[in-house]
């Protein structure tokens, strides 16, 4: 519960190069801290506000901006966890120059990647940053003429990656076991899909999904929705879904740890046949 700098913060205050942290960029003061400056490029990456328009126009060649997705697609605040989320099977960065608009300028670059069936927004998200890295750098080291031909956006795939809420991460049971698999992905680590388990909640962190007609072990064909239905033998907790079975392997109950969904089993009580709860509480 401590303001801690970003390592970009540090690594300024290490090397000695200006650094200062606003609340917002809407005074004349700031304004005037960022014109005397007098920058070719400013650079902007997962900054949480738009930038005034009076800012937009103070360097030379305007702002340049990584944005963690393929835009037109997914423009908004979390586009890491929306694309793993939605079940996307590639993503990337895309280099634009900055607009008044929530992520509509054109664009200056992209570089690509998959994303794999194992992907939660930790990894891409450090993927991602080294992707951005390597993308501004290059453009950078070209500029101005890797600015001098942006594209504009198509408006065809457009979609907002809204951000993310407590309420966005409760687990519905009744969802196929294949989309609670992208689900449990996606607000991995934070902030956790979570349900109501016996003794409160429980983040579930590590799943996978099961085909009911393809096991081997000995569940029923068709389970209610958020019904636990055994133990496996490597301790993970089956738990029926709309759709097959999810295999839960690590979770973390309120005010404890993460831990093994089978060391969670052998203290919680829960019993063949009960449900958890998937409304908010």
């Amino acid at each position: 519960m401590k303001i801690t700098p970003v390592p970009t913060a540090n690594y300024a205050l290490k090397t000695g190069l200006p650094l200062f942290t606003p609340d917002n960029l809407k005074s004349a003061e700031i304004e005037a801290q960022l014109a005397s400056h007098e920058a070719d490029l400013f650079v902007v990456v997962a900054y949480g506000l738009l930038l005034p328009a009076a800012v937009l126009a103070i360097p030379r060649f305007g702002c340049l901006n990584g944005h963690a997705s393929l835009l037109p697609r997914w423009r908004g605040a979390a586009p890491i966890q929306r694309a793993i989320e939605a079940g996307d099977t590639k993503t990337g960065i895309s280099a634009m120059l900055m607009e008044e608009g929530l992520d509509t300028g054109p664009i200056v670059g992209v570089s690509r990647i998959e994303i794999s069936n194992t992907e939660t927004t930790s990894s891409l998200h450090d993927r991602l940053a080294a992707l951005t890295a390597s993308c501004l750098c290059d453009i950078i080291d070209a500029a101005p003429k890797s600015l001098g031909s942006p594209v504009p956006q198509s408006e065809n795939g457009l979609i907002y990656a809204t951000k993310i809420t407590s309420t966005d991460a409760m687990i519905d049971w009744t969802r196929s076991a294949a989309m609670l698999d992208y689900h449990i992905r996606a607000f991995s680590p934070n902030p956790g899909a979570w349900c109501n388990g016996p003794k409160g909640r429980l983040r579930i962190l590590q799943a996978r999904p099961i085909s009911l007609a393809e096991t081997t072990l000995n569940i029923e064909a068709n389970p209610i929705a958020g019904k636990f239905l055994c133990r496996d033998d490597d301790g993970a907790m089956i738990i029926g879904c709309g759709d097959d079975a999810l295999a839960v392997e690590q979770l973390q109950p309120a005010g404890k740890s993460a831990m093994a969904a089978g060391d969670f089993l052998n203290g919680a009580g829960l019993v063949i046949g009960e449900l958890l709860d998937s409304t908010s509480q």
